[in-house]
């Protein structure tokens, strides 16, 4: 399960912040992460995250991919695909290259897709009635 360099420090692992837990301040990680308790602060990961279903985030997130079915409040960042759950629940604004939304997820703020500029001109912008 955990690999180990030619240094002898471990590689490959998860991290997991179970329910019940509730970690405060900037919190970062080079590898997987799987929240279940409570973040407060900001969450910067390189690897995947995973926000389960009773998961409280109130902080900036960054990853590299994500599956949220949890409430985050704070903006995502999202470098390749985010997931949004049918019970996730967000209030900030949302960037990445793909985002997947399961229907009863929730959205409050801006959305960003596909790496392109968020401003775009008023001509290009169409209205359905």
């Amino acid at each position: 399960m955990f690999k180990r360099d030619e240094n002898g420090a471990v590689h490959g692992g998860e991290t997991v912040i179970a329910q019940g837990v509730k970690v405060e301040g900037d919190f970062t990680s080079s590898g997987n992460v799987i929240i279940e308790g409570e973040v407060a602060g900001s969450v910067k990961i390189e690897g995947d995250l995973r926000v389960g279903d009773a998961a409280r985030i109130h902080a900036d997130v960054a990853a590299r991919n994500a599956v949220v079915a949890g409430e985050i409040e704070g903006n995502i960042v999202v470098s390749e695909k985010l997931d949004l759950g049918a019970t996730s629940k967000v209030a900030g604004d949302v960037t990445a290259s793909v985002l997947e939304v399961a229907a009863g997820a929730s959205v409050n703020g801006r959305v960003s897709m596909g790496g392109g500029s968020s401003k775009r001109k008023k001509e290009d912008v169409v209205e359905e009635s």
